[in-house]
């Protein structure tokens, strides 16, 4: 046990010690006497008072007092009387009172009239009877009494109060005193007190010297031998440290960082786009009929402002509008319906990044491999599966002689560097043929999960941006991924910036490429 004391001592620190040695003269003594008869601040003898508390050789005790006075309002209420006892006044003399005629009587500016009435009615002073307010028998009981909150207010005219010393019924009264706006001031001051536990005490009988301890060394002790003389502080290798927590990307931005290198690392180029579009690079690019759907505002989002988008060059846009016609020299009948300019110029919340791959096509010759990550828009019901922003990824590849194969080993390769097999099932895009939906097996679930899709670009989508190549595309929604990689079941919690969840996810450990 002795050991223990000495070692416990030993690696007390100055200001530990200095606090103990204060508290032994005067267990009453005050951190601010501590601070003054020691020089030092009231910051480092309130730690030292929490590191001895925490070594359970003292008790850090806390005494609030709550005291109460009257701000400006509440001291012109003690003076003149509150609202409702000005018009009970009135009452007394009148009995009932026209509505429209109480602040004029009672002298009250529009906010005390309303004040006024809530109370007399709450005190059940007097009650209103098509448009008239009139005096109770409880009112006339109350001409030369008075209610708690006005003894309140009468006493603290005079001067402050301590919360603790109120009697039962003033404690009442402060209470409704205190549900009105700028009556009270509430000052809460905090005095500390230490008490010496048993450890404290028997550290005290064994006794200690007071004198600076040496925790690190400097250039010029270890050039002078001075390092010879100092007095050093042990060190508790055994004390728990404090948890830290460190700077770390987002789990949903680590995501989209991934994806991005494991495209780079395949060779393609990133392309980035606008969240504001026009429906031609949103929908009509794709050989998405003007009448369709999902164009609907209950599907998209319409932007006023700019109501209209210009559009690209005329001929790109006549060759659309022949495609969406009669299929010009596609093989396909189109649409068979006119196709509408003022439609396409509308101004939208891109509902995909598809738009970008198109624009890209248009811009650039085969062959070529290009990515995108951006945000979407849809008018989707927030639940714990949906949501109205939300992110997604594109990739197409353009060159001679591909085909449905290299998409499907394209596929493969891209969920292999994420870390997963993939299987294909047929699907149905409005914009792609033939198409395939990528289902990933998750091993803890024992089940397949879709989570994108995919296929070869129709011949209507590729024939106004005058590209003859065969063009895969595929893509996926980042979150969904985010979702099963981090085990969560709801969307929302990707946003709601839970500290807690967002400290508990693991670094990222990179991704292992081949």
């Amino acid at each position: 046990m002795s050991e223990n004391i000495s070692k416990i001592i030993n690696e007390l620190h100055i200001y530990e010690k200095q606090l103990l040695n204060a508290i032994k003269n005067n267990e009453n003594i005050s951190p601010e006497e501590v601070s003054l008869k020691n020089s030092l601040d009231i910051k480092s003898v309130m730690s030292a008072a929490g590191s001895l508390a925490s070594k359970n050789i003292i008790e850090v005790q806390k005494d609030v007092s709550e005291i109460i006075s009257l701000t400006s309002d509440g001291e012109n209420f003690a003076k003149v009387g509150l609202p409702e006892r000005r018009v009970l006044n009135e009452l007394i003399v009148k009995e009932e009172i026209p509505m429209g005629e109480l602040a004029k009587i009672a002298k009250l500016d529009k906010n005390e009239n309303k004040i006024a009435i809530g109370w007399l009615v709450r005190k059940k002073w007097a009650k209103i009877d098509k448009g008239t307010i009139k005096i109770t028998e409880i009112g006339k009981k109350y001409e030369n009494d008075f209610t708690d909150d006005e003894k309140l207010l009468e006493i603290l005219k005079s001067k402050s109060l301590n919360k603790s010393d109120l009697s039962e019924r003033l404690l009442d009264g402060f209470k409704q005193l205190n549900e009105r706006k700028n009556i009270l001031n509430i000052d809460k001051n905090t005095k500390h007190s230490f008490k010496l536990l048993d450890l404290g005490k028997t550290i005290l009988k064994k006794g200690f010297k007071i004198q600076k301890q040496a925790t690190q060394l400097t250039h010029q002790q270890l050039k002078d031998d001075g390092w010879k003389n100092l007095e050093y502080r042990p060190y508790d290798i055994n004390v728990e440290a404090p948890e830290i927590f460190p700077g770390k990307g987002h789990p949903l931005r680590e995501i989209i960082e991934e994806i991005r290198e494991v495209f780079l690392n395949l060779g393609f180029t990133e392309s980035n786009g606008t969240i504001l579009d026009s429906a031609f690079w949103n929908f009509d690019s794709l050989f998405q009929p003007q009448d369709h759907a999902a164009r609907e505002m209950q599907d998209t989002f319409y932007v006023k402002k700019p109501i209209k988008c210009d559009l690209p060059n005329e001929e790109l846009v006549s060759r659309t509008a022949c495609v969406h016609e009669d299929g010009a020299d596609t093989g396909s009948c189109g649409w068979e319906c006119d196709w509408d300019l003022d439609v396409a110029k509308q101004s939208v919340l891109r509902t995909h990044t598809t738009g970008i791959s198109t624009k890209f096509l248009n811009e650039n010759e085969p062959p070529l491999k290009m990515f995108s990550v951006g945000r979407v828009f849809r008018r989707e019901t927030i639940t714990y599966k949906h949501l109205p922003e939300f992110h997604q990824v594109e990739g197409i590849v353009a060159a001679e002689n591909i085909s449905y194969q290299n998409l499907l080993g394209t596929l493969k390769e891209f969920y292999k560097k994420l870390g997963f097999e993939v299987r294909f099932r047929p699907a149905y895009f409005p914009y792609t043929y033939l198409s395939t939906e990528c289902e990933i097996y998750l091993e803890e679930k024992e089940s397949w999960i879709e989570l994108g899709g995919s296929g070869m670009f129709r011949p209507e989508v590729l024939a106004p941006l005058g590209i003859k190549t065969p063009v895969l595309a595929f893509g996926l929604g980042i979150e969904r991924l985010a979702m099963i990689r981090y085990d969560i079941t709801d969307i929302r919690m990707l946003y709601k910036s839970d500290i807690n969840w967002l400290r508990e996810i693991p670094i990222t450990n990179g991704i292992k490429l081949d």
